[in-house]
């Protein structure tokens, strides 16, 4: 066994220099982990405008794909990226940026809720506000779902 213990021990990898890297996070590992898809509200004129974005956005890393929507001022990232890093990347290119602040019409309980109607919303969306959905505690939800068909405990009437 002498012999295989120093046949190891003169095999072994032993670095005496220091890593000047920091230690990576977990809370990072994680979200670099999961695909997101971040969608970003961004003002946009030109051809110019929309190609220095999606230049911008697509040299990140971790992005497998970016579209620009110029007619809805949105552009829309996927990849395994965070969406801080994403806004902050657009918004490097001298635009005007947030996160997309809208949902489907058709997702909304209450489209026409104070501030959630909003002109300047693209054709088919309404503003992402808390009024424009019923509390969980609605009644009319419970009822609702009572005679539901996806329901299994609802009751039928034939």
């Amino acid at each position: 066994m002498g012999f295989i213990d120093h046949i190891s021990d003169v095999c072994a990898v032993t670095s005496t220099r220091k890593s000047k890297r920091k230690p990576m996070q977990v809370i990072s590992l994680i979200n670099s982990l999961s695909l997101q898809t971040v969608e970003v509200k961004v003002k946009m004129d030109c051809d110019g405008c929309e190609r220095r974005v999606k230049n911008a956005v697509s040299s990140m890393k971790g992005v497998k794909s970016v579209d620009v929507n110029r007619k809805q001022s949105r552009v829309t990232v996927t990849g395994y990226v965070e969406p801080n890093k994403v806004l902050n990347k657009v918004k490097s290119t001298g635009k005007k940026a947030e996160f997309w602040p809208y949902v489907q019409y058709n997702l909304a309980y209450y489209p026409y809720a104070p501030q959630a109607y909003d002109k300047k919303a693209p054709s088919g969306y309404v503003r992402n506000v808390a009024q424009a959905f019923p509390s969980p505690n609605a009644p009319v939800e419970k009822y609702t779902t009572i005679f539901s068909d996806e329901n299994v405990n609802a009751c039928s009437i034939m």
